[in-house]
């Protein structure tokens, strides 16, 4: 089964949209820190498209929170996609090295990667058909202004990323919400789309309204599901944001 083929399963079997984003914001790599994060899984996971672990708050921890990482990779339920931001960017052979770190030994489904060394950065992972892959293309920081957004000639910079999609079927965009303007949704393909930026970043979700694509979409959540000050458990928080998405998408 591909990657594709997964998610698509998954958002059927839900109705959900919701990627739920791990960003763990721990100070030790201990049991108990490990347990909390497999009880936000457990109470997220009925309402979740997919899981989505970003790879730099377990690194922080050392080889401790790599391997704690690798442990909770294991325990989510097999039939929820699991998209590893790494958003790896690098030549040749050091590419291959971080394709096998994600995809043999992670053994996640899909990564976000960084093409602006160019397309044949893409290759090592591209040789996983069965992988997906999101490449960042508009992003939800304000950064975004001083590449992705720049003209060169007619075409913006994330159009030239956009064009590296095709012909691989497992192969979408990030596009952040805050920047997801209905501009910026037209001069992409109908591809997978991963957006980050709704909740703490401040996104809007009607920028997706009327959008009319039906490659399949994920809107990540991390803060507004993790760390909210609400009193709320995980799993009421992440239900909100699925039935909020919903609600957008129609």
């Amino acid at each position: 089964m591909t990657f594709l083929d997964k998610l698509n399963q998954r958002i059927a079997q839900t109705g959900s949209n919701l990627c739920v984003g791990l960003d763990v914001r721990a100070e030790n790599a201990e049991e108990s820190t490990k347990r909390w994060i497999l009880d936000v899984i457990a109470q997220t996971a009925p309402f979740a498209a997919a899981f989505k672990p970003n790879s730099a708050y377990f690194e922080a921890l050392g080889w401790r929170g790599v391997k704690m990482l690798e442990e909770i990779l294991r325990e989510i339920p097999k039939e929820i996609p699991v998209v590893l931001d790494v958003k790896r960017g690098d030549i040749g052979e050091t590419q291959g090295y971080y394709a096998k770190a994600c995809f043999d030994v992670m053994n996640v489904d899909a990564v976000t990667l960084n093409a602006y060394m160019g397309r044949d950065t893409l290759e090592p992972f591209l040789k996983y058909t069965d992988k997906g892959l999101y490449l960042l293309g508009v992003t939800s920081n304000p950064g975004a202004k001083d590449i992705e957004l720049q003209k060169t000639g007619d075409r913006q910079v994330y159009e030239l990323v956009a064009e590296m999609t095709k012909g691989h079927p497992q192969a979408g965009l990030v596009v952040g919400l805050t920047n997801a303007a209905p501009d910026v949704l037209d001069h992409i393909p109908d591809v997978p789309l991963l957006i980050p930026g709704l909740g703490a970043q401040g996104g809007d979700l009607a920028a997706l309204k009327g959008s009319g694509r039906k490659a399949p979409l994920l809107v990540n959540v991390s803060r507004g599901v993790l760390y909210q000050n609400d009193d709320q458990t995980f799993a009421t928080r992440a239900e909100r944001w699925m039935r909020q998405i919903q609600q957008a998408l129609g």
